[in-house]
């Protein structure tokens, strides 16, 4: 009785659940509170840029563990930490080495730098301290469980102007809703034998090969589309110093994430159906590197691969609701709150992406004002 009774209190007095999470969440919230400082502190500078860099290093890839990872991660948890972080870690270190030499210094495949030397997103003489803390309100959302738009969120604040921005969101958009499509119609039509084939819980041990040969493309991949994200911050042409930096700090950014597991992010990977079985995750990884492959090539233009990714999931899990005879109007409310918050959680990234690039960019700002003055 007591114990509902304080389940009751809290649940009429919510400031026990935020006096709650700062309690257990007090040295993450002690990292924020430095961050902020050393972000007020260094705004205005060049040395604005390595902190900056260092807290997108981790709080890109963490965020985005959940899209390029994520799957990866749930279904390999009989392995040993340290050896999915060297397989994947390799393959970083290969993708961004290759991009650094063949494209003359420039790691993001032309993300940020285009053929000609132009770009969208110019390296800043100096930092302001809403660029230096957008990885910082990433890492925030990010333990949230919130799985926003990295793109959105770190390379708005960069944008020269709102065509930045608004080449990204239509990418994206589109990116997100090919990706429900086509998830929908593979899991959809093919469910029954899916379900068939995949009955046992045992499998043949290729398809652990399989799987690893997809993630591993799949993460090479997302490396070429988001690795913009965190080079944003660094010289559009990096010297070996630079690339150096870049390389080494991302990659034990890497090991981290491993030794957590995906920590908090990876709940949302979790909690879909049956994605721990190797064969599910490879297929839904498949799905994915099809489309960033196929947005990969079609143009230079960066894209939110968080959206394609909750494009993939939010099919998948319609598609799996509407083809079960059994329990699927209890799957398909169920499915349905989830794509619902996915994307509530997605959308409130774009908001908060689109105010830190107003208060980065004054160009930006008075387009928004006159816009909205306008109505």
């Amino acid at each position: 009785m007591a114990k509902k009774k304080f389940t009751r209190v809290k649940r009429d007095r919510p400031y026990l659940n935020i006096l709650d999470f700062m309690v257990q969440e007090k040295t993450f919230l002690f990292i924020v509170i430095i961050g902020l400082a050393l972000a007020g502190v260094m705004a205005g500078s060049q040395t604005g840029m390595w902190l900056g860099f260092f807290f997108a290093a981790y709080a890109t890839v963490a965020n985005d563990s959940i899209q390029s990872l994520g799957t990866f991660i749930e279904s390999n948890k009989d392995k040993q930490w340290w050896k999915l972080w060297l397989f994947i870690g390799g393959i970083f270190l290969l993708t961004v080495t290759f991009s650094w030499v063949y494209f003359d210094g420039d790691v993001t495949y032309q993300r940020l730098l285009s053929p000609d030397g132009t770009t969208k997103y110019p390296h800043p003489e100096t930092f302001s301290f809403f660029q230096i803390i957008a990885p910082l309100v990433l890492l925030i959302l990010t333990r949230m469980r919130m799985p926003v738009s990295t793109t959105f969120l770190i390379l708005s604040v960069f944008s020269a102007n709102t065509s930045g921005i608004t080449s990204v969101v239509w990418k994206s958009w589109t990116g997100y809703i090919m990706a429900f499509v086509l998830s929908f119609l593979v899991w959809y039509f093919s469910y029954n034998l899916i379900k068939k084939y995949f009955k046992s819980r045992k499998f043949n041990k290729s398809w652990n090969i399989v799987q690893w040969v997809v993630s591993g493309t799949l993460w090479g991949v997302w490396v070429m589309q988001d690795g913009a994200n965190i080079a944003v911050f660094l010289p559009r042409q990096l010297d070996v110093f630079q690339f150096s930096i870049f390389a080494l700090t991302i990659f034990a950014g890497l090991g981290l994430l491993f030794y957590l597991r995906g920590d908090k992010i990876q709940e949302v990977v979790s909690e879909k159906a049956r994605i721990s079985d190797v064969r599910a995750a490879t297929l839904v990884d498949a799905t994915y590197v099809i489309l960033l492959i196929y947005k990969l090539f079609i143009s230079t233009v960066p894209m939110s691969t968080t959206w394609v990714f909750l494009g993939i999931i939010g099919g998948r899990e319609i598609a799996i609701s509407l083809a079960r005879t059994k329990k699927g109007k209890k799957h398909r409310k169920k499915a349905g709150k989830m794509i619902f918050r996915d994307f509530s959680a997605a959308m409130t990234g774009l908001f908060i992406s689109v105010a830190l690039a107003a208060g980065a960019n004054e160009e930006i700002r008075t387009v928004i004002i006159d816009a909205l003055t306008s109505w």
